[in-house]
């Protein structure tokens, strides 16, 4: 059974994601916040799975919130996903550097709801590509980032570096492999290789590496 605490501050959306949650014999929602505060301890008292998180709440923001769901040792288990407007929020970087494994607009279909949950709480990361897109032109549109080569990237055989880029740019195992003509599961074993070598807990923060690297430019996937 997975279990998901809601965060968000308006009680209509978390009815919402309520009811399609709890359609799902695998899916159970152990609990409710209206703010980043009380997401936490929920957090803390229920050791859910996944955490569906706003970003814009009272008393404590969603980042904040996650920030400090994903940075303490005790909580380890606990994922969380960022739901976001997408359009209006200007945060998809901060949420990835906060620690969040996924990203869901709120007007998302419930059959992508429900696939970001499994695929977060089985320790997988989940970024659209719509939203790799808004974090591909949000970093390059900011004049004090530069690119980070890390020396971590040295351990990376020439493919490996191929297939970070191509993780970087939001593309899913399937994709990578049928862009570079391997098996999915090859694709799967590069990516798996590349996690254990750069010391990265998930796919998530392979795209921050890809980013701050300089891997990854706009127009790079063209």
């Amino acid at each position: 059974m997975i279990r998901v605490v809601l965060a968000d501050d308006q009680t209509l959306v978390r009815a919402g994601f309520r009811s399609i949650l709890s359609d799902e014999e695998d899916l159970q929602v152990v609990g409710e916040a209206g703010d980043g505060e009380r997401a936490i301890a929920l957090a803390r008292e229920l050791r859910p799975d996944v955490v569906l998180m706003d970003i814009r709440m009272p008393v404590l923001d969603g980042l904040e919130a996650t920030r400090r769901i994903t940075s303490d040792e005790r909580l380890e288990g606990v994922r969380v996903v960022i739901l976001t407007t997408f359009d209006a929020d200007d945060h998809v970087y901060g949420a990835l550097r906060a620690g969040a494994s996924g990203f869901l607009v709120k007007d998302t279909e419930p059959m992508e709801l429900l696939h970001a949950v499994r695929v977060v709480a089985r320790g997988d990361a989940l970024i659209a590509p719509a939203v790799t897109r808004r974090l591909i032109a949000e970093f390059a549109g900011r004049a004090d980032r530069r690119p980070d080569p890390s020396p971590r990237l040295n351990a990376l055989t020439e493919r490996e570096r191929e297939v970070l880029g191509l993780v970087g740019a939001g593309l899913s195992n399937d994709e990578i492999a049928g862009r570079l003509v391997l098996s999915p599961a090859t694709a799967k074993t590069h990516v798996s290789r590349i996690m254990t070598k750069l010391a990265v807990r998930d796919r998530a923060q392979l795209v921050i590496l890809a980013y701050e690297s300089g891997m990854i430019t706009p127009g790079w996937l063209a």
